[in-house]
């Protein structure tokens, strides 16, 4: 299976062993991060630096100025990894070590924009506002997003580019000192507690059949036994019982209303981001989606049927869980998938092979083998940048027991 490590540009810049040591991990790519939201990363290998902040939503290369000229809306320049072009120079590096680089676009997930224009945001039925999450039902939002796809996926040096965030963003953020756990909300609240009521969804909510005070008063109510501590109806982590559970709470009419709206705000979203990466990209340039396969799902890897998805992209980047009590969890991403997958498609399964944050990578070879019968033909690696060295043998040896058993 052809694989690919997760990388940023700041694992590379200024560590002249960096290219070599990821291709020797035995994968045959790289995900490169041209446009990526605030984080703060650990390098452990490092020769300058052992931790990365970067403080805000940036592109990790010059951005064109003309571009983006006449917009309200611009992605902003980084400052924490030196050099004009971070992305650039760690594709060059990267490719001079033998390894294909593609771009991973981060779109519908960006605090400073939401924070500097709250009015594109995302606003849940209390009126709360989600500064991380654009709103991908309005107009601006998506040429927004159009134009940063455009331009942060078709770097020089890049084969291809992942979009993550391609899709609708919700209440589930990882934001510094998060303090929303108190009551633990399953995949039925974090929907209705993600369900935007800016004017523009209201709009849509209303064409497609609610009066959206009354939606919004039926999703408030709907969470009132959450919040007294009842428990979610359905099993845990099933995404057809999520859904089953937002109808129950919800009612089938309404439920049903805010599907047909966001269904078709995330498509036209992923149309117009897609589509704006297909007509600058030369011939044979890649387009994957970060996908799951539950539609009402958010986050960075946006919730879709795979039956859209599939003949609008290349294929498709799942997040699998490893080890042998994520076989149910690896069978619920890839089987839906692998049944509309068209000749040529990619399914790409993406392990965390970082322990300390849950990642299995003991379990790599096996996990990969499974996945390979549920359909994946590609591995994506998560995190090469972060994971410890002994995480790095781990995967290192997992790849090669896999291409030993190819030939």
């Amino acid at each position: 299976m052809r694989a690919s490590a997760f990388l940023y540009p700041w694992d590379v810049v200024g560590d002249p062993r960096a290219a070599d040591r990821v291709a020797a991990l035995g994968v045959q790519q790289v995900t490169l991060a041209s446009a990526y939201h605030s984080t703060r990363a650990l390098t452990p290998r490092h020769p300058r630096h052992r931790v990365v902040t970067a403080r805000h939503s940036a592109v990790l290369y010059p951005p064109d100025r003309e571009r983006w000229a006449e917009r309200p809306l611009r992605p902003y320049e980084q400052r924490w990894t030196a050099g004009d072009d971070p992305f650039g120079e760690a594709a060059e590096a990267l490719a001079g070590a033998g390894l294909e680089v593609h771009g991973w676009v981060v779109l519908a997930h960006n605090s400073r924009l939401g924070e500097e224009h709250p009015d594109i945001t995302v606003r849940n039925a209390y009126g709360d506002r989600y500064p991380w999450a654009p709103c991908v039902a309005r107009p601006e939002v998506r040429s927004y997003a159009a134009a940063l796809a455009a331009e942060a996926a078709v770097r020089p040096g890049a084969r291809g580019a992942e979009l993550e965030s391609c899709g609708w963003y919700g209440l589930a953020h990882l934001h510094a000192h998060d303090k929303t756990g108190g009551v633990p909300l399953g995949g039925a609240g974090q929907y209705l507690m993600s369900l935007c009521f800016c004017p523009v969804c209201e709009e849509g909510y209303a064409g497609a059949g609610a009066d959206p005070e009354r939606l919004r008063a039926a999703v408030v109510s709907a969470l009132e036994p959450l919040w007294r501590g009842e428990p979610e109806p359905g099993a845990a982590g099933d995404r057809a019982a999520e859904w089953a559970a937002v109808e129950h709470l919800l009612g089938e009419e309404p439920a049903a209303v805010t599907r047909r709206w966001r269904e078709e705000a995330a498509a036209a979203f992923r149309l117009a981001a897609v589509g704006a990466v297909r007509e600058v990209a030369r011939p044979g340039f890649r387009v994957l989606l970060h996908a799951d396969p539950a539609w009402h799902r958010c986050g960075a890897n946006a919730g879709v049927d795979p039956a859209e998805a599939l003949p609008l992209a290349d294929g498709v980047v799942l997040p699998c869980p490893g080890g042998p009590s994520g076989v149910p969890g690896r069978a619920a991403v890839l089987e839906p998938f692998a049944r509309e997958r068209p000749d040529g498609a990619v399914l790409a399964a993406n392990f965390t092979v970082v322990s300390g944050v849950g990642g299995s990578p003991a379990t790599l070879a096996a996990d990969a083998r499974h996945a390979a019968e549920l359909g994946a033909d590609e591995l994506r690696l998560y995190h090469a940048g972060l994971a410890s060295d002994a995480d790095l043998e781990t995967a290192r040896a997992a790849l090669r027991e896999l291409a030993a058993a190819v030939r």
